[in-house]
């Protein structure tokens, strides 16, 4: 096994150092203090400095002027974005930026994928289907235009009268749709086949109605009302749909670990300077084994998030599928971020509820990663299933 980065991605690292060091993590009103979204768009100079440093373009190919960098290289940008809190779809963005890539149609990415690089274009993805509970594909339903409800699973390429897809149904708490450009939908056809839609937020028969997340940011709830799509704008490519959400999911990993980072650090610092009896409390055994603890945290959510990022990255096969590697990063993602933040809350007593510190912001970023993650339990069920199936020796 074998961590160390190449040039490339440690030369990605830094650039992303650079832009977030100008980056307050409290730029914006206080989710604490604010009855609804802290702010009504991304932050567009921090965008706006992603794409002028060829951040944004980082995981695109040459062809569409990237740096044809891998998932490894996004989610440690996503690592170091997460340590200032920023306000900005990088994830969102990129990810469906490299499906479309990997997976859709070639004049719609000659056409998207480049505008998207330089931040002229922003994409955003449905990835929580109706209810946050529900798999997302079984929200939506997508049949060739003109073969009426029901149609069978035989016209897979939209060619329906010549005309593409419909589609209908609710995505709920899609992040940023309000200032996308385009979401990415994930449905299902009648033969339950998933397929991911490209839609442009301003097509007709989409509707968005605010919703807000629990740190604050801006989401969406995405009504479809027999919205028509071209063919080339669905891609029913095999695996698409699963390959997106496991690159979803291991970014959202890649912000718990560098959001817990960030928080450890605060706490350290914090009990470095607080000192009870003469003597700093970060020199009680009480409070070093604490702060122990939550260092194996990360060091364990870091190992799973490069394990899971390298097997989306290369492809390579394994005892499991890679959908076992991100069940894995999810479960210490989930539960170790949870206990970062809470332990930090203790150590720093009253003052971690302070809202003139940031560590309340970290503390709401934090519950709204476990929460898009799921239960560690959830995830530790579904590594069962993939063992039972894929039984190893």
């Amino acid at each position: 096994m074998d961590f160390t980065f190449t040039e490339e991605q440690q030369a990605a690292v830094e650039a992303a150092r650079a832009v977030f060091s100008d980056v307050a993590p409290d730029g914006a009103p206080s989710p604490a203090l604010t009855p609804g979204a802290v702010a009504e768009d991304i932050d567009r100079q921090l965008w706006h400095e992603l794409a002028r440093t060829d951040l944004l373009g980082l995981t695109l190919s040459p062809d569409h002027g990237g740096a044809g960098l891998d998932p490894i290289a996004l989610c440690l940008v996503l690592r170091e974005s997460a340590k200032v809190l920023a306000r900005v779809p990088l994830l969102e963005s990129c990810a469906v930026a490299m499906a479309i890539e990997r997976y859709g149609d070639r004049t719609l990415a000659a056409e998207l994928l480049p505008r998207a690089g330089r931040g002229e274009l922003i994409l955003t993805v449905g990835a929580n289907g109706r209810s946050g509970h529900d798999p997302a594909e079984l929200a939506v339903t997508a049949r060739p235009y003109g073969s009426g409800v029901g149609a069978g699973e035989g016209e897979t390429d939209g060619s329906a009268g010549g005309s593409g897809w419909v589609l209908d149904g609710v995505q709920s708490a899609v992040p940023w749709a309000q200032t996308a450009d385009w979401i990415a939908v994930p449905a299902h056809t009648a033969g339950g086949r998933p397929v991911l839609a490209l839609v442009p937020r301003t097509r007709d028969g989409v509707t968005l109605a605010d919703q807000v997340s629990t740190n604050g940011e801006r989401l969406a709830e995405v009504r479809l009302d027999a919205v028509r799509v071209e063919a080339r704008e669905l891609i029913d490519a095999d695996g698409c749909w699963d390959w997106l959400r496991s690159l979803l999911t291991t970014g959202t990993c890649a912000l718990a670990l560098g959001l817990g980072e960030r928080v450890l650090a605060m706490t350290a610092e914090y009990t470095g300077k607080r000192e009870q009896f003469g003597f700093p409390v970060a020199t009680f055994q009480a409070v070093a084994v604490q702060a122990a603890d939550r260092y194996i945290d990360l060091r364990a959510m870091e190992a799973t998030l490069w394990q899971a990022a390298w097997r989306i990255s290369t492809d390579t096969g394994g005892p499991l599928p890679a959908a076992g590697d991100v069940a894995v990063a999810k479960i210490w993602a989930s539960d170790g971020v949870r206990r970062v933040v809470q332990t930090a809350q203790h150590l720093h007593g009253g003052f971690g509820a302070d809202t003139d510190y940031p560590l309340h912001r970290y503390h709401a970023w934090a519950k709204q990663i476990e929460l898009s993650l799921g239960p560690a339990a959830a995830h530790e069920e579904a590594l069962g299933d993939l063992l039972a199936a894929h039984p190893l020796g």
